[in-house]
């Protein structure tokens, strides 16, 4: 059986990483534009939204990683495709408009490919299985929480709906392919599979996480 050699190997996972990076950061980009036109943003605003949502991710998975400077800082592709998103958005938002949920059908595509992205660079650069999960998981939140908090509002992944889960979903697939050695194609493509199925699922069918609830105060000592 003809083996890749690891030069042919390496290349194949450095260009499946930038595809999938910059395929998540378009998506990402996309939703942050979407929900910065929504509130009525202007261009600058809109631009700034799409490219803190699609990159926030990506630059805290290099900096854990020590992969300096980040491949959003560095690469000029990353801000060219974000900007383009967010142009996008601001002036054929009603196109867009015409998905159902367009948002957050954009941003569990994003989602699914930061964590697969996310997860195969931890990897690459040597993490644990576990800790390569975990930094998938963060990979793939990491924007839509900047493009939430930005808008002042509490991040998806601190809501009930399956969020973070759907990532690290995402991702323990992607580790559990790359640990039965399976080919990293199929083992990508079923991570993303797995997010981005369990993400939609979530929005149709209402499935959510136990939420906290307030207790009642203890009475006071005079019985009011």
């Amino acid at each position: 059986m003809p083996m890749i050699d690891m030069p042919a190997a390496d290349e194949l996972l450095r260009a499946l990483v930038l595809i999938l990076d910059l395929g998540g950061t378009f998506a990402f980009a996309l939703s942050g534009g979407m929900a910065g036109t929504r509130r009525r943003l202007d261009i600058f605003g809109v631009l700034v939204l799409s490219f803190a949502a699609s990159t926030f991710g990506g630059i805290t998975r290099d900096l854990l990683i020590g992969a300096v400077p980040p491949a959003a800082l560095e690469d000029r592709r990353y801000l060219a495709v974000s900007l383009a998103a967010g142009l996008l958005c601001f002036f054929c938002s009603p196109l867009i408009e015409k998905l159902r949920n367009p948002v957050r059908m954009l941003d569990a595509m994003g989602l699914a490919l930061f964590a697969v992205a996310g997860t195969t660079k931890a990897m690459a650069f040597g993490l644990s299985p576990v800790m390569a999960a975990l930094l998938g998981m963060l990979t793939g939140i990491g924007g839509g929480v900047a493009r939430d908090v930005l808008l002042a509002e509490i991040p998806a992944v601190l809501r009930a709906d399956l969020y973070a889960v759907a990532a690290l979903a995402g991702a323990a697939t992607v580790v559990g392919g790359h640990l039965l050695h399976l080919p990293i194609i199929a083992t990508a493509t079923a991570g993303g599979l797995v997010c981005f199925g369990l993400r939609m699922m979530a929005i149709r069918r209402g499935w959510r996480l136990p939420v906290a609830h307030e207790r009642d105060p203890p009475p006071s000592s005079d019985g009011r």
